[in-house]
C-alpha cells in the first residue's frame, strides 16, 4: 500500500513538473519597442509600432512601447529598463547608439534589434537592420521629375546627416536620370523631426522657388510639407510608409522603408524557429521588398500613370540587377 501511495505521489509530481514546464515554454515573447522620438509620424515610428501590433495579433507577442520624445536623458534608462523587462528590445532610431553600447554587453540574455543604424562592433545578442533608402529614393526622384510640369523638384530633410542625405543623393540621381536638364533644388532641412509647422515652412520655401513636387523625408515634420502642397496646389512625395491617404490630392506616391515588416520578419523567425541573426547587419534593399514605392489604393487620385509605374518597376529591376548603381552617403 505504501509503495502504491509513493508511486502515486511521484506520478503526480512528475505530472505537475511537466505542466509547469509546458506552461513556462508557452509564455509569450515580450518585446520592448523603444522609440527615440514619438509616435504619430504616419511613417517611420508608426511603421515600427504597426509591425509590433501584428506580431501580437499573429503570435501573441506582448509588446511594450516607450516614447522618448527626443529627450536624450531618457535613452539610457529607457533602454536599460526595457532590457530588464523584455526578451527582445527593439531600439528605433540612431539616437540609441551610445545607450546600446553601454546596455547590450550587460544584458547578454536579452536580444536587441537596432533599427536604421549599425554598430562598429556588433555583439552576438544584437542584430542591426539598415536600409538602402537611396535605392527607393532614386525611384521617387525619377517619378518626381517625370510628373513635374516645371522641371524643378525639391526635397525637405529632417537633418543634415548621412542617413537623410542617403535619401537625397538617391532622389537627386533619379530625378537627373529622368531629365538631365531638370533642376533639383538644394535640400532644405527642418532640423527637427517633430515640428510640423517647420515642415510646412520649408515646403513652402521650395514651392516658392517653382518646384512643383517636393519629397518630404523629415519624419512627422514632413506632414507639414503636405500642408504646404495643399496650400499651393502642388505635389509631394511621402516617406517610410504609404502616406497617400494623408492627402490623396497632394501625395503622388511614397518611398517606403518598411520598418514594421523588417521587425515582424525578424521576430517571427525567433518565435517560430528560434532563429536570431545576432552579430550581423541586415542591409535591406529593393530586392527584399522592404524598400518600395507606394501609390495608395485604386480609390485614390493617381497622379502617377500606369505607364510610369511600369517604368518604375523596370528601373527597380535594373537597380536590383546592378545595371544601375545608386549613389550613397554611407
Amino acid at each position: 500500500m505504501m509503495k502504491k501511495m509513493l508511486s502515486l505521489v511521484l506520478c503526480i509530481a512528475m505530472l505537475l513538473s511537466v505542466c509547469l514546464t509546458a506552461g513556462a515554454e508557452e509564455q509569450p515573447l515580450k518585446v520592448g519597442l523603444c522609440i527615440a522620438e514619438s509616435l504619430g509620424d504616419k511613417g517611420f515610428y508608426d511603421s515600427a509600432d504597426e509591425g509590433l501590433k501584428r506580431l501580437g495579433a499573429d503570435y501573441g507577442v506582448v509588446g511594450n512601447v516607450v516614447e522618448c520624445k527626443n529627450d536624450g536623458s531618457q535613452f539610457l534608462p529607457v533602454l536599460a529598463t526595457a532590457a530588464e523587462q523584455n526578451d527582445v528590445v527593439v531600439a528605433v532610431g540612431w539616437q540609441f547608439w551610445d545607450a546600446l553600447v553601454e546596455v547590450v554587453p550587460q544584458m547578454p540574455e536579452t536580444k536587441f534589434i537596432f533599427i536604421d543604424n549599425a554598430m562598429d562592433e556588433i555583439p552576438e545578442n544584437m542584430l542591426c537592420i539598415t536600409y538602402k533608402e537611396n535605392e527607393g529614393s532614386f525611384l521617387a526622384g525619377y517619378i518626381a521629375m517625370k510628373i513635374s510640369q516645371t522641371g524643378i523638384v525639391g526635397v525637405v530633410g529632417g537633418e543634415d546627416s548621412a542617413t537623410i542625405n542617403n535619401f537625397i543623393v538617391g532622389y537627386t540621381q533619379g530625378a537627373k536620370y529622368a531629365n538631365p536638364e531638370g533642376t533639383v533644388l538644394d535640400p532644405v532641412y527642418t532640423n527637427d523631426y517633430e515640428d510640423v509647422p517647420k515642415g510646412k515652412e520649408t515646403g513652402l520655401s521650395l514651392y516658392g522657388k517653382n518646384a512643383d513636387v517636393v519629397f518630404a523625408c523629415a519624419g512627422k515634420a514632413g506632414l507639414g510639407v503636405f500642408e504646404a502642397g495643399a496650400e499651393t496646389k502642388k505635389l509631394a512625395i511621402g516617406v517610410d510608409s504609404d502616406q497617400k491617404a494623408e492627402d490623396p490630392e497632394v501625395v503622388a506616391c511614397s518611398m517606403m522603408k518598411l520598418v514594421g515588416d523588417s521587425i515582424y520578419v525578424t521576430i517571427e523567425k525567433l518565435v517560430k524557429d528560434g532563429e536570431f541573426a545576432g552579430g550581423t547587419v541586415w542591409d535591406a534593399d529593393l530586392s527584399t521588398g522592404l524598400i518600395a514605392i507606394g501609390y495608395g489604393d485604386d480609390t485614390m487620385t493617381q497622379q502617377v500613370s500606369p505607364e510610369l509605374k511600369t517604368e518604375v518597376e523596370e528601373l527597380a529591376q535594373k537597380i536590383i540587377n546592378g545595371e544601375i548603381v545608386v549613389e550613397s552617403t554611407r
